[in-house]
């Protein structure tokens, strides 16, 4: 269906709540509000004061240009038509950078407060009635990002998902109000702000999370309807409807506990707790279809009443949640309760299976398709030139240039050591050092990882515990023979007695052919004796494997498994006495050895660090 575009918001509500806006059951954020600052005035004195009067004079064009940003970002009202979104989230991430060179530069803080008169006004996104003043920049950068993840989300509900390019952009748009909203609580942002002082919830990293998982499920939800659109398996659909219930149901959480549980309006609890349900109960639906396919009619009953279940649950504590909600939600109830009672109807009359409890079945499978985009590079605010006059160019290009010698010295060094190492390697490899030394004196021992994989296999019996495994496949091989041929020997009697029965009553005998009735069985009867088939060669197979190298796995059992490593035994006789004194020997040559190749390289690193830092 066609999205209605965003209107401008509404008057705050006397209450202070902000109810959700709305269009085709999604959600988007209103923006904060804040106060009107002069950032021009306190950040000017501050810089004659720290610095000089001329250096203020030079960063005059960059304190304007920072005002401006703001006036553009925050003071500006926004319009509800698409072009006036993107030009505002542009606003909002060139303000986002600018204030990444600001923090840097100048201390807004309450503990650091040397930029006088410099305070920020924002109210609550949800409860407009409730605001927060400090003289904090982490209070700032926290309420931009925020207001960055809102107007996405806007740019997301005004899309037309009637298209392709219409649900691309919204699926795009909403992944990236999760990349603001996630960006805000990962990078410290809101935690900072929190420590500054008292701030208002919607900017604790609590309710970043929350609106994050939000987002992330919307535009799962764009990507349902593209693949339902696309006549895609309903298995596939199944679990990209299940992962859409997953993400509203992590944001359901956020909403019932601390400290959102008091803080949001009811219709926002109720509008994702009802969505989802909904796509709970959908995905069980869609999952319920590919049973159908497959005529596992039992739990194609179970999963149904369970989706139907959930939907009844949710639908007693959903109030005042928007009409196209309600109307979908029902439509799906509707759908469910067609089919359950079509598969009730098959099973009495046809399949006689017992229907599975609950608690029997598995978790449904779920399938994200969509994740939080980074904003690390569009807030990098590396190659912005403002305020870069406040530090000495000649520092900037003496620290640039000291730090590429060092990079450049340490890959030299690097590359030394490297090629010295692998001379060393060769030429002890060709002498059988270091391992005829450890060899000699029983020192020699395994890798750990090889170690603990050979006791794992000694306390599961070792060797002689695969014959008992052997065993065992072979006792279950003829319990399911035995089986196969009693269900056979069933079958076979059963369409006896029908056979004489007909013969018996003629016309009289209504009751179908007995091969029609059990086709089902005999074809899954077919389909397990070639499975048994099969599984009967791949044991044959591994237990010839298994025979043909018992003779090499017996060393498995030796303890400690070190005593089945070769050594070297010493001469019956002595030649001259000293073979002790020649070992020590050598060891101590060749830890020295490789002492010195080591220190070589450490020792010019040393000196020219120590020589960069006197200079």
């Amino acid at each position: 269906q066609p999205l209605t575009p965003i209107s401008p918001p509404p008057p705050f509500p006397p209450s202070g709540h902000r109810a959700p806006m709305a269009a085709n059951v999604m959600l988007a954020i209103h923006e904060k509000k804040a106060t009107v600052v002069d950032l021009y005035r306190p950040l000017r004195q501050y810089i004659a004061s720290a610095y000089s009067e001329r250096d203020a004079a030079t960063a005059d064009d960059d304190l304007c240009a920072v005002r401006d940003l703001r006036a553009a970002a925050v003071e500006s009202p926004s319009l509800p038509d698409s072009s006036s979104l993107e030009q505002r989230c542009a606003a909002l991430l060139a303000y986002a950078r600018a204030l990444a060179l600001v923090e840097a530069r100048f201390p807004i803080s309450p503990d650091r407060a040397h930029v006088h008169s410099l305070s920020f006004t924002w109210h609550d996104a949800f409860k407009t009635n409730k605001k927060v003043s400090l003289p904090s920049v982490h209070l700032e950068k926290a309420a931009v990002l925020f207001n960055l993840g809102a107007v996405y989300s806007q740019i997301a509900l005004a899309a037309d998902r009637t298209t392709d390019v219409g649900i691309r952009t919204a699926c795009g748009a909403f992944q990236s109000a999760a990349g603001a909203f996630a960006w805000l609580r990962e990078s410290g942002v809101a935690a900072k702000a929190v420590a500054a002082g008292a701030t208002t919830v919607d900017l604790t990293p609590d309710c970043a999370a929350m609106l994050e998982k939000l987002m992330l499920a919307q535009a799962q939800e764009c990507f349902l309807e593209k693949v339902i659109a696309g006549g895609k398996p309903p298995a596939l659909c199944s679990k990209v409807a299940r992962q859409v219930g997953v993400f509203y149901e992590e944001a359901y959480a956020a909403l019932c506990a601390p400290p959102l549980s008091q803080h949001f309006d009811r219709t926002w609890v109720s509008h994702v707790q009802l969505k989802a349900a909904q796509f709970y109960a959908d995905a069980c639906y869609r999952f319920s279809l590919d049973l159908h396919q497959q005529e596992e009619i039992a739990q194609e009953i179970a999963r149904l009443k369970i989706g139907m279940n959930a939907l009844a649950d949710a639908k007693k504590a959903a109030k005042g949640v928007a009409a196209p909600l309600l109307d979908s939600v029902n439509k799906l109830e509707s759908n469910m309760k067609t089919n359950l009672e079509r598969a009730m109807k098959e099973n009495n009359s046809v399949y006689l299976m017992r229907v599975p409890e609950a608690g029997t079945l598995g978790a449904l499978p779920a399938a994200s398709l969509v994740k939080s985009t980074s904003l690390a590079e569009v807030l990098d605010a590396s190659n912005e030139r403002l305020f870069s006059s406040l530090v000495p160019d000649g520092s900037m290009k003496a620290l640039s240039k000291y730090t590429e010698m060092v990079d450049d010295i340490i890959r030299t060094q690097a590359e030394k050591l490297q090629q010295s190492s692998e001379i060393t390697r060769v030429r002890l490899k060709e002498m059988d050092l270091p391992d005829s030394i450890l060899s000699l004196e029983g020192n020699v021992s395994i890798p750990a990882d090889l170690k603990e994989d050979v006791e794992a296999v000694q306390i599961s019996g070792g060797p002689a515990g695969l014959e008992a495994e052997l065993q065992q496949l072979r006792d279950l091989n003829r319990v399911n023979q035995e089986l196969l041929v009693q269900t056979e020997e069933m079958l076979q009697k059963e369409a006896s007695e029908d056979a004489q029965f007909r013969t018996q009553f003629g016309s009289r005998w209504t009751r179908p052919q007995s091969s029609t009735l059990t086709k089902n069985i005999q074809d899954r009867l077919n389909l397990f004796v070639g499975n048994l088939k099969k599984a009967a060669a791949s044991d044959a197979l591994i237990e010839r494997d298994v025979k043909e190298s018992y003779p090499l796995m017996s060393i498995l059992d030796r303890r400690p498994i070190e005593s089945a490593l070769p050594s070297i035994s010493r001469p019956i006789m002595s030649l001259d006495g000293n073979e002790d004194a020649i070992v020590g020997a050598l060891k101590q040559s060749l830890v020295m050895h490789l002492f010195l190749l080591a220190g070589e390289h450490v020792a010019g690193l040393t000196c020219f660090f120590k020589l960069g830092k006197t200079n």
